[in-house]
């Protein structure tokens, strides 16, 4: 075994790979750490903290010990560039919390509001004045697994509106998705839902 881990293939093959998927994982885990972290989930941050520093100090470590070798230091950086693109996949495939979002209109949004409540969405309309003239404000609240279907819902209906979303940290009371209720009861036991 100590010959095989001193040998070439290992030091310019296998290790390289190793430390390259290593780094992956290791900046992959600290981007779902600062997610969790931003949705108040100190449990989970904490235990993933655990795993991510532990994979970076034993990477660190022998990348630090052969710092002359050109392929670890590749590697180490090709896998922090890596882990940072999949930690942002990963985010998006979690679609953790709950968005606030915002739809800016210059048409008439009825239809809209209809189709978003048949939809099981909670809306709230604000009549506005903008540069353009008169406007509509539609506020929604939602878990961020539902944004897509809201997204394509205002597309068909207001194709050319301005739409924002933000991530929001806590909700309380008000009309939200089906599905989305007992994720907000859990995060709100004293919620009423309308």
């Amino acid at each position: 075994m100590e010959e095989f881990l001193s040998s070439e293939i290992f030091k310019w093959v296998l290790m390289p790979l190793i430390i390259f998927f290593a780094r992956i994982l290791d900046v992959s885990l600290g981007t779902t750490r600062i997610i969790m972290i931003s949705k108040g989930k100190k449990e989970l941050a904490m235990l993933i903290g655990f795993f991510e520093v532990t994979i970076w100090l034993l990477v660190a470590g022998k990348v630090i010990q052969s710092v002359d070798n050109i392929l670890y230091v590749i590697a180490y950086a090709g896998g922090f560039a890596a882990g940072s693109y999949i930690g942002v996949v990963i985010d998006e495939k979690l679609a953790i919390g709950t968005v606030a979002t915002r739809i800016i209109t210059l048409v008439d949004p009825t239809e809209l509001i209809k189709k978003l409540s048949e939809s099981g969405f909670g809306v709230t309309k604000v009549e506005a004045t903008g540069s353009r003239g008169n406007a509509h404000i539609i506020y929604s609240i939602m878990h961020r697994k539902k944004l897509h279907e809201f997204e394509e819902i205002a597309k068909k209906y207001v194709p050319k509106a301005f739409i924002s979303v933000e991530d929001i940290r806590s909700v309380k009371d008000g009309v939200f998705h089906p599905m989305d209720t007992i994720s907000f009861r859990k995060a709100s036991p004293t919620r009423k839902s309308k």
